[in-house]
């Protein structure tokens, strides 16, 4: 057993001072607050949960930075952007994947996310066809290797729209039949265990048919997995779902399924003051992604009014343009204030609104990783990061403004310590396998090119 005393640390009832936290078997074994350390303690500052990344493309670290020049057309969108990323997927083969995967977890690790949920719909290798699984393979090692906790949503894509059964040359690289997906879903529900997990994923209604979708709904049922799906992130999506089924799509989601807390719903951007209200009712988790959103330019969450009709959020870093929850939560407060032209949108329920966009991101963000408890309660992992308390950032903060300095300052993280599973990932501010990590991505986009 490890036990840790925190000078301050985030409990479920708030900040609490000299807090000794006894980990065992990768858990929170009992927590004393209000007590004096004790000879063997590990003795840390302000310590709170680490937060889950709710939706990740871990490739896509490799086109960060690649897509930022003109096009000749003069006019660049997600549609353009597509095709560079379509690029990179045809390039990266299981042992690229699990270089630049294992990059990306531990940038994820060191900014104070401690799990991660992997959007992954690329299940072929380019490299070998022949090859079985060995995608899969990838993004497990790359979790083990770095330390994060997974939860793998293996993705089915199977067309290029609504009116276009057919997968483009570009998606037949990754596109499957709905059974030969069903088959890779059995086979990774048998192999994930510890801190790997399982959830199941749609890519989009316009990538896959109602008929697929309502299969795989079903086993997300019957199996009780986390279903995710992109939906409604471009308004030429909604266009073409209303053209197609009548609806928009949220509305036909909502129409012709069960949506409920077991569901996540990755953007959900363009949504009418119905389909807003009726999401937040059905208790889905919608996933948001502020930096990749706005290099998108796919549009704003009308967030105020599905906070304010009861609706649950999470926060992901998508693309990896960005990889800092602080900074996910920072403009998705920001991107608000634009656009209503007025200041702490989000805060609802409390007054600081760093403290509730954190609360809320931790209680999200579980739900759409399939966790059942978090934050630093008995029972809980122990997943968790140590804050420096003497770190300029927080100089004059007292407990009620503490998360608004961390959210709000945009200073470098104060993160010294990062513990998933009762393990140590990052010390002294650096990822305990940063230099194999950074030396195996260098090497892997020298050769696959960006």
């Amino acid at each position: 057993m490890t036990t840790l005393f925190a000078r301050k640390a985030l409990l479920p009832d708030g900040w609490t001072d000299r807090v000794r936290l006894h980990v065992d078997g990768g858990r929170i074994a009992k927590v004393e607050a209000g007590v004096d350390a004790e000879s063997g303690d590990e003795s840390l500052g302000c310590v709170i949960p680490g937060l889950c990344n709710a939706h990740s493309h871990a490739f896509q670290r490799a086109l960060a930075g690649h897509t930022e020049q003109r096009s000749p057309a003069g006019r660049d969108s997600f549609w353009t952007w597509r095709e560079k990323m379509y690029e990179l997927a045809g390039r990266v083969g299981a042992s690229a994947l699990t270089a630049i995967a294992r990059q990306a977890y531990c940038e994820m690790l060191r900014s104070g996310y401690t799990s991660v949920a992997e959007f992954h719909y690329l299940h072929r290798d380019p490299t070998d066809g022949d090859a079985v699984d060995t995608m899969f393979d990838a993004i497990v090692t790359a979790a083990r290797d770095s330390g994060i906790r997974l939860t793998y949503l293996p993705v089915h894509y199977e067309r290029a729209g609504f009116e276009a059964p057919e997968p483009t040359e570009r998606q037949a690289g990754f596109a499957m039949s709905v059974d030969e997906f069903l088959a890779h879903l059995d086979r990774a529900a048998g192999r994930c265990a510890g801190r790997i997990s399982l959830g199941v994923g749609a890519h989009s209604l316009r990538a896959v048919s109602a008929t697929s979708l309502q299969r795989i709904v079903d086993v997300a049922s019957r199996d009780g997995l986390p279903m995710h799906l992109h939906i409604a992130e471009q308004r030429r999506e909604v266009d073409e779902c209303l053209a197609s089924y009548g609806l928009r799509p949220v509305e036909w989601l909502l129409d012709s399924f069960d949506v409920g807390d077991d569901w996540s719903l990755v953007h959900a951007t363009h949504m009418n003051v119905e389909e807003t209200e009726a999401l937040a009712v059905s208790g889905a988790v919608a996933v948001l992604c502020p930096s990749t959103e706005a290099n998108l330019g796919d549009g704003l969450f009308p967030l105020h009014d599905f906070l304010a009709a009861g609706g649950h959020i999470a926060i992901g870093s998508d693309s990896h343009v960005s990889i800092n929850p602080f900074e996910e939560l920072r403009w998705l407060e920001y991107g608000q204030r634009l656009a209503t032209q007025t200041r702490n949108v989000v805060s609802l329920r409390e007054g600081h609104v760093g403290s509730e966009l954190f609360a809320r991101a931790l209680e999200g963000g579980a739900r759409a990783s399939g966790q059942e408890t978090v934050g630093l309660g008995v029972g809980a992992p122990a997943d968790l990061v140590a804050l420096g308390d003497d770190d300029p950032m927080f100089a004059g903060h007292d407990d009620d403004s503490r998360l608004d300095a961390l959210v709000f300052s945009g200073y470098p993280l104060p993160i010294e310590r990062v513990m998933v599973d009762g393990c140590w990932r990052v010390e002294d501010g650096v990822h305990v396998d940063r230099d194999r990590a950074r030396d195996a991505f260098i090497t892997t986009l020298e050769r696959i090119g960006s």
